[in-house]
């Protein structure tokens, strides 16, 4: 089983509500999860032990806003091409830094992509320069040109 593939176990029914009623419309509360688990008539400490399952099983990786492009700091994308030999220390490198939220593998020439996130243009191009001298590779910046609003929920079907 590879590090994306869910372990074969079955979802409770909680864990099935948390996945499908919860993309949207998340609680801004000081207690998110009571006001989720007074919702789903069941207690804060068992949502918190049904979420950290999901997260376990890597049915979930993150919860966590989703902000407008550029309204609260900066973010690129950005690609390197790594020799295969050097792919996971660089990619380690890379995944070590608190302004990168995530990274992954892809079949083309720049064959490692990142996001890298700062609180301004500037100190984003300063992260990537640092990660250009660390890794001792050009890191190809991407930034957005043009902001799409994407709705990525979906109901979710139950066998």
């Amino acid at each position: 089983m590879d590090a994306e593939t869910p372990p074969d176990r079955s979802l409770s029914e909680l864990e099935k509500r948390l996945l499908n009623e919860f993309q949207r419309d998340f609680p801004i509360s000081p207690r998110p999860y009571a006001e989720i688990a007074r919702r789903l008539d069941t207690d804060e400490e068992t949502v918190l032990a049904a979420l950290a399952r999901l997260a376990e099983c890597k049915y979930i990786s993150r919860i966590g806003a989703v902000v407008t492009p550029h309204r609260a700091g900066w973010s690129t994308l950005a690609a390197m091409s790594v020799p295969p030999e050097r792919l996971e220390s660089v990619a380690d490198l890379i995944s070590a830094r608190g302004e990168v939220n995530h990274n992954y593998e892809r079949e083309h020439p720049y064959n490692l992509w990142f996001v890298v996130t700062g609180r301004d243009r500037d100190h984003v191009q300063e992260v990537l320069d640092e990660i250009e001298s660390e890794a001792k590779l050009p890191a190809l910046n991407l930034p957005m040109t043009e902001s799409y609003r994407l709705d990525l929920g979906f109901s979710l079907k139950w066998n």
